[in-house]
């Protein structure tokens, strides 16, 4: 089964949630079922919420939030429903729990969408190493950054 990732930077500005769900639409209408996202910044934010959207027109989809850490406290609005937390982040030291997160994803996907503007961070990290790994990359931030 294909899947499909995603990383981008903390903040996405101009990134319009109109053009997420198109491009995520786009990978569903070529076969791709599983979706790995994050839950740390506006731009996971905005994917999972796509996605929740498109799993409705599309119930064969799955999704999952992948955790970097467990979380403490059930904060409002959570949904903790469709969560991996992947084998072996117990003993991972919190300032390295988001990168290793990052890494499993990328491990269990084919293709990554990414929302990139700049050249420095995590996101610009694994979409660079998604690249080089020969994986299907979208960047719905600077065309440039391809």
């Amino acid at each position: 089964m294909l899947a499909c990732t995603f990383f981008g930077h903390r903040d996405c500005y101009g990134l319009t949630m109109e053009k997420l769900h198109s491009a995520i639409e786009a990978l569903i209408g070529q076969g791709i079922e599983e979706f790995y996202v994050g839950n740390q910044g506006q731009f996971d934010s905005m994917v999972y919420h796509c996605l929740k959207q498109l799993s409705s027109m599309y119930p064969h989809i799955r999704i999952a939030v992948v955790l970097a850490y467990l979380p403490t406290e059930k904060r409002e609005n959570e949904d903790h429903t469709h969560t991996v937390y992947p084998e072996g982040m117990e003993n991972v030291p919190r300032k390295f729990a988001i990168d290793r997160r990052n890494g499993w994803m990328l491990s269990h996907a084919d293709y990554v969408i990414c929302y990139i503007t700049h050249s420095w961070g995590g996101a610009y990290k694994f979409c660079r190493l998604a690249k080089k790994q020969g994986k299907h990359v979208v960047n719905l931030g600077d065309p440039e950054m391809q």
